[in-house]
């Protein structure tokens, strides 16, 4: 039996039904497609533009979200359809992830998984809800600009650290 979700604003990410405790026993390229998405913890950090610097390779995090991006569901607008609007948004996956490490978030579950940590107590499948990562104040929830009102060329003013 999986946790039961608290009466908050609605997941859009079904998490019930899910097998107890499933991060912790199986490998990610086992899950099941529910629970590999039920690993998204909501935080939206992986919709925020990016800037990579070409000698280091180093990723440095924007506020600069992505076009599709709701600053106050820290989600995808658009999610099953997005590669209409942005067909070069990742679709992650257990074969694609070990590519796209490097810019991922520090808190990310799939990073952490996949680096063989454990999940934080605010992540969703910990906590119970979806409102955790919000409440721990990871989410970027209420801090982004739209990519549509910043050039690229003034993305360097708008860096960030990562809120962890």
């Amino acid at each position: 039996m999986s946790r039961a979700f608290s009466d908050g604003p609605e997941d859009p990410i079904n998490r019930d039904g899910l097998r107890p405790r499933f991060w912790e026993t199986t490998p990610l390229n086992r899950m099941t497609r529910p629970e590999w998405e039920a690993l998204c913890d909501g935080c939206g950090k992986c919709c925020l533009n990016k800037i990579e610097d070409e000698d280091s390779g180093e990723v440095a995090l924007t506020r600069v979200a992505c076009r599709l991006f709701d600053d106050t569901t820290c989600r995808c607008a658009q999610y099953p359809i997005r590669h209409q609007f942005v067909p070069e948004c990742i679709s992650l996956d257990a074969n694609t992830l070990e590519t796209h490490l490097y810019w991922m978030p520090e808190t990310c579950a799939y990073k952490l998984l996949w680096q063989g940590k454990p999940l934080y107590d605010w992540h969703p499948l910990i906590s119970g809800t979806a409102e955790s990562v919000h409440e721990a104040g990871v989410s970027m929830r209420h801090r982004t600009v739209p990519e549509f009102e910043v050039g690229e060329d003034d993305w360097e003013d708008h860096i960030i650290e990562e809120p962890t």
